[in-house]
């Protein structure tokens, strides 16, 4: 058994890849997701559609490969993203509500105190904010008519969508998530290593709904047959997308800090075990491997790379290629700036009510300076999230994995407005090599000092264009204009 399958099921698509004893991928396969946006600032997903896309895509890259030497199963997925279902039936009840959802805004301001935020900072590590799970599970504990008579019963199950893949997979035999996974949920004491009563009392959410938290290399257990794959196989790791591709990067101990470029970004370093979190940068588990517990910190950008996708099709193109090759056409964004503050700002902003705002434009504004003040809005959030993790000299290489780390225009305009050396990594699928990777050391295909020589293969390094006169011209236009969709006037 020397084939390791990994199940990334990521924002919008889930991908399968089989990797080799050689860390090479034999087959992949992948499956869209939708995203719904049924109101201002809602966003969520069919659960079941998850579920049967991850089922397709496993299908198809096994089928692909024609393999049954399958040592373990590796599961990695987005995070924050909650959902309910029925333990019994095993059928999803609501919608599962997307980590970008801004839905549990207003349950956020009726539980926010400066008592709240204190206990919420000290036990998780996070600020009090719509992306974490909690909120958006009191808002499904009060808007799902089924909820309350299914949790009243013991037949209600909540979870992240690691632990609904696991419920899945194993044939409902097992409702449980990763330490990593746990710690995004703001209801979870990442010291204690369990949930938080007080914290569940806050938010209105039973304990006895939550999954049991284990470490990320946990046995969780097998798939079975009823989940229309091949039974059996061991279930050998679940991590979250950002943590795992921390792993995937070669993280093991502090110093390396990694930029995952998805959908919105996610920015992790690990960090001591005491290390105190910084404003607006969470402190949070990265991974338990063993008795050993990995401590991080982590900035997270709402809207990253999306932006790129958004703008686009304001600008009549037709994807995020097309603008990122119109920006090429611009040597600098000639005064504009874009805030993709499309769904409020993220870390270490964290500001719900800053909406997004083009600023700068003049009568010799072109498309290209907008194409290319949206690839500078993702590096400049960037840039915010590293300056508020430490001094500049801790972060002299960013390593950067993600969908976006394939356009080496945005990333040289990160190294540009960062001032640091961008690495990109030179594995493909970074999160799902991660996850891979620790299942297989756990499992025993593979050893912890063969995955690291896995990653030493050699890397373009990305070095700055730009003086630091010019690095500084552009982030005042930034900041400046930052300031200004925040801002919010007063309507008598």
């Amino acid at each position: 058994m020397t084939h390791v399958l990994a199940i990334d099921q990521g924002t919008t698509n889930t991908k399968a890849l089989l990797f080799s004893r050689h860390a090479e991928v034999l087959s992949q396969s992948s499956r869209q997701v939708a995203v719904t946006h049924p109101a201002p600032g809602f966003a969520e997903q069919s659960s079941e559609a998850i579920w049967d896309g991850t089922r397709a895509a496993v299908q198809a890259c096994i089928e692909a490969r024609g393999t049954s030497e399958i040592g373990a199963l590796a599961l990695t997925n987005q995070r924050e993203s909650i959902l309910l279902w029925d333990r019994e039936t095993g059928q999803a009840v609501g919608p599962c509500v997307s980590w970008q959802c801004r839905r549990s805004a207003g349950i956020i301001e009726q539980v926010r105190t400066p008592q709240t935020e204190a206990l919420a900072l000290d036990r998780t590590g996070l600020v009090l904010d719509p992306m974490f799970s909690a909120g958006k599970l009191a808002w499904l504990m009060r808007n799902v008519p089924e909820a309350e008579k299914l949790a009243n019963t013991g037949r209600l199950c909540a979870g992240t969508v690691d632990s609904w893949l696991v419920f899945r997979l194993t044939g409902g035999a097992v409702h449980g998530t990763d330490h990593g996974n746990a710690s995004r949920t703001q209801l979870f004491d990442i010291d204690r290593l369990t949930w938080d009563e007080a914290l569940c009392d806050m938010f209105g959410v039973p304990a006895s709904i939550l999954p049991r938290s284990m470490a990320s290399d946990t046995l969780f257990g097998t798939t079975a047959a009823a989940s229309g794959l091949p039974a059996g196989i061991p279930i050998h790791a679940v991590m979250g997308d950002s943590h795992a591709a921390l792993y995937g990067h070669g993280a093991r101990a502090p110093g390396a800090i990694k930029a995952t470029l998805g959908t919105g970004t996610s920015l992790m370093t690990l960090a001591p075990a005491d290390v105190s979190a910084c404003p607006g940068i969470a402190r949070t588990i990265a991974w338990t491997a063993g008795n050993s517990t990995s401590y991080a910190l982590e900035g997270n950008i709402l809207v990253s790379a999306q932006a790129l996708s958004i703008m686009a099709r304001l600008l009549g193109l037709e994807d995020a290629q097309a603008l990122s090759d119109l920006a090429a056409k611009a040597e600098d964004s000639g005064g504009v700036t874009l805030v993709p503050a499309f769904a409020g700002l993220g870390a270490p902003h964290w500001d719900d009510a800053a909406r997004g705002m083009l600023d700068g434009m003049n009568l010799a504004t072109t498309q290209a300076h907008i194409a290319r003040a949206t690839l500078e809005a993702v590096a400049h959030q960037i840039a915010d999230v590293l300056d508020g993790m430490g001094p500049p000299d801790l972060h002299r290489v960013l390593h950067v994995d993600g969908g976006a780390s394939i356009n080496n225009r945005l990333l040289g305009i990160l190294s540009d407005i960062t001032g640091g050396i961008v690495q990109p990594a030179t594995l493909p699928e970074l999160s799902a090599w991660g996850v891979a990777a620790m299942a297989g050391v756990a499992c025993g295909v593979w050893t912890d000092a063969e995955v690291m020589a896995a990653n030493n293969r050699d890397n373009t390094q990305i070095s700055p264009g730009v003086s630091p006169a010019q690095r500084g011209s552009m982030r005042a236009l930034w900041h400046g204009a930052l300031a200004r969709a925040r801002f919010r006037p007063t309507v008598h």
